[in-house]
């Protein structure tokens, strides 16, 4: 077996990141975060009570794909309005797009359904996901993420943020997606 075939073995069989091996691998990073720990939360609407406790912006993401099967992970403020039906052209979409299964997002992304977040593209070791990050997100000094899991919310500046996905080979692309961002 070649050295590169015993990579791709190895990969596959890789569990998910824990929250503790993500907090360890910002401070290596050497970026500074905070993390809150709360009841799991499922929906924005269930999170309303933490966001209101914790400053900055905070996200709700969306795992979609297209027809051709290519994968879009979209991070967006918790009141963002995603228009799915009209943004495939936007972020290069074959097609419109659709949600993926718990199955396929804990296959790519290694987290649960109600967990999604902007940390989980460091389990995507073949980069098959693309990450968008909605425009007006952005507009915050701080970010605020579940850390692979959705007891906890965990807060780093969108520099941070940006530094990290390029960190685990996933550069976001940067796009006004929503069609209006609430308070």
């Amino acid at each position: 077996m070649s050295s590169d075939t015993k990579v791709a073995a190895t990969d596959s069989n890789r569990q998910p990141a824990t929250p503790e091996e993500l907090l360890c691998l910002l401070d290596e990073l050497g970026i500074e975060h905070e993390t809150h720990h709360h009841e799991p939360v499922f929906t924005v609407e269930e999170s309303e009570h933490v966001t209101a406790t914790i400053p900055g912006g905070h996200t709700k993401n969306l795992f979609v794909k297209d027809k051709k099967g290519n994968f879009f992970l979209i991070v967006a403020g918790n009141h963002a309005r995603i228009p799915l039906n009209r943004i495939h052209g936007l972020i290069g979409a074959q097609g419109r797009v659709s949600f993926c299964n718990g199955e396929k997002l804990m296959e790519l992304l290694g987290v649960a359904p109600g967990s999604v977040n902007a940390f989980a593209p460091m389990n995507d070791h073949e980069n098959r996901v693309k990450v968008i990050i909605d425009e007006p997100l952005l507009e915050n000094d701080q970010i605020n993420c579940h850390p692979l899991i959705n007891d906890k919310t965990t807060t780093i500046s969108r520099e941070d943020l940006l530094r990290f996905l390029e960190h685990v080979g996933h550069p976001p692309q940067v796009i006004r997606l929503s069609e209006t961002q609430g308070d």
